[in-house]
């Protein structure tokens, strides 16, 4: 096995948990590799620290898989990983639509695959994965096989940007003889169709799903503004129980399937927009509109630590603005997706954006994403989403 040994004082990473190994924290190699392998990476005094696969296109060189010395990886390995991943969705959420495994938090890096009924997405974001990509459709298939639970067909959403860091391309297709790639599905009751080819990363954001089911009770006999709405899913979730519901969202492909969405359930208290969020905010407020219920869930701000200056910025601004459109005692649904955005910092901006203004803020629930998106204590990577449910008064 091909050695790879760290400088001194660096690998504290990994030591306290994490998995990647960058590029200049190695000092020197032991044997050939090319690229995709599996090595072993040891300290500068030459301790055993993990096993995992390597890239040299990637500043994250190495992804540690395993830290026993004395475990093979190979394809019994990786269907343990999935077999593990799957019995614990079993436990924890309701799997008609669920993510099966989560990359880093699944001990699997760069591996995510999407469970929508009886359909599979798998998204591949890192060479290692990809150059056994063949092997690991297989053993989740015989995973679920095992389970008796027979599969329609499986897609491959695996355009993502991080893949041109891996120097890999970007890709997408079957992975399956072809099927109709919108996909009918339920969550908490609602009746929504998942485009799997052409919506957002794999076809729906499936970690907000119990934030979705969340806001119900708030939002009962009241109006609510949804912002980003996407395909509908905080909209459709609160028209439920709502009097009426405007959703609005940047993508008329996304409003479009929205609408669509509303049908199927029989609402007649939804109303869908194309619009630009801070321009809505905006004009909204010069029409002295107000609303009870106010949800922000935008794309990322930040993707990266240099440009976090920014995102804070964009952050503040669009909640300020939905603060200023709240009747009294309204309330506030806004999220971060992003893996920058630290939870007390992402709240130290909501309490800035109140003081700005002249609003008090009340916490309701500090919601994260749905336990098929496990966050792993030590790996802020994993505990990116915030959901934050405020009640706004004036001061």
């Amino acid at each position: 096995m091909t050695r790879i040994i760290l400088k001194r004082y660096e690998g504290r990473t990994v030591r306290d948990g994490g998995l990647w190994v960058y590029d200049n924290e190695i000092d020197r190699t032991e044997g050939e590799y090319k690229n995709g392998d599996i090595v072993d990476v040891y300290s500068y005094k030459e301790d055993f620290i993990g096993r995992g696969y390597i890239n040299d296109h990637s500043k994250i060189r190495i992804r540690l898989l395993s830290r026993d010395p004395e475990e093979t990886i190979d394809r019994e390995f990786f269907k343990k990983r999935v077999r593990d991943a799957w019995d614990y969705r079993k436990s924890v959420v309701e799997t008609d639509c669920c993510r099966v495994v989560f990359s880093d938090s699944d001990r699997l890096p760069g591996l995510i695959v999407d469970k929508f009924e009886d359909v599979l997405v798998f998204e591949i974001d890192t060479l290692g994965m990809d150059v056994r990509k063949e092997m690991l459709v297989d053993v989740v298939k015989e995973v679920f096989a095992e389970d008796g639970l027979p599969l329609r067909g499986i897609y491959e959403r695996s355009d993502a940007k991080v893949r041109t860091l891996e120097g890999l391309e970007r890709v997408k297709g079957f992975l399956s003889d072809p099927f109709p790639t919108v996909i009918p599905v339920k969550e908490n009751g609602v009746k929504l169709q998942v485009n799997v080819a052409e919506g957002q990363k794999t076809g729906y954001f499936l970690d907000q799903k119990y934030n979705h089911l969340a806001i119900r009770r708030l939002c009962t006999g009241k109006s609510v503004l949804d912002c980003c709405t996407h395909t509908g899913g905080f909209a459709l979730s609160a028209a439920v129980t709502a009097s009426e519901v405007t959703g609005i969202d940047a993508s008329e492909l996304a409003i479009e399937q929205a609408r669509v969405n509303s049908e199927l359930n029989g609402f007649n208290n939804t109303r869908f927009e194309v619009a630009d969020v801070f321009d809505y905010l905006v004009e909204k407020q010069k029409e002295g509109r107000l609303y009870d219920v106010i949800i922000l869930d935008p794309p990322a701000f930040t993707k990266s630590k240099n440009s976090l200056k920014n995102a804070v910025k964009g952050y503040k601004e669009i909640n300020y603005r939905a603060m200023k459109l709240l009747k009294p005692g309204g309330y506030l649904i806004t999220c971060s997706c992003s893996e920058y955005m630290e939870r007390s910092h992402f709240l130290s901006i909501l309490l800035n954006a109140a003081n700005d203004a002249h609003k008090r803020l009340r916490l309701v629930e500090n919601r994260a994403q749905s336990p098929d998106h496990p966050v792993i204590l030590g790996n802020n990577v994993s505990d990116y989403l915030k959901c934050v449910i405020l009640q706004v008064n004036d001061r």
